[in-house]
């Protein structure tokens, strides 16, 4: 009766994983987190954004108590997440033809390969995708 012992290689790659699983799920959570850790931010530091960085210091008949610095920041940060939508946007548009294109590419039977290497090219249209829809959709087989 033998027991496998795990090799280095399998520790070493469960745990490359679990680091790699750790450090993609810290980076979605401080992209999710950003403006609740800002309020904290505020919240933590607000005698010191009053006395320093409030753009209202010297007029404290306004009532200020730093929200124009907060509502300073999160213009900044709304600012910031609209320019990446719009960004990853217009990435998607430029990026979906292409996707488009290799997914038919992909999807070609070898018979149509071996025609357009001996014509040179296709007889049908890229935009017409039939022989990936009659794969699809099809009656139900009935064994």
């Amino acid at each position: 009766m033998t027991s496998r012992s795990p090799t280095v290689y399998s520790i070493v790659k469960a745990r490359s994983q679990q680091i790699v699983a750790l450090s993609l799920l810290s980076l979605m959570l401080v992209k999710v987190w950003v403006i609740p850790l800002l309020y904290l931010d505020f919240e933590i530091r607000r005698d010191y954004i009053v006395a320093n960085l409030c753009e209202n210091r010297t007029r404290p008949q306004l009532n200020c108590n730093g929200q124009c610095f907060l509502a300073k920041k999160l213009a900044a940060v709304q600012e910031q997440q609209e320019k990446e939508a719009a960004q990853n946007y217009v990435i998607k548009l430029i990026d979906a033809p292409a996707q488009l294109l290799a997914f038919y590419q992909l999807s070609t039977p070898i018979h149509r390969i071996k025609t357009i290497i001996k014509t040179g090219f296709i007889y049908s249209s890229l935009f017409i995708i039939g022989d990936v829809a009659s794969d699809i959709f099809h009656p139900p087989i009935i064994a």
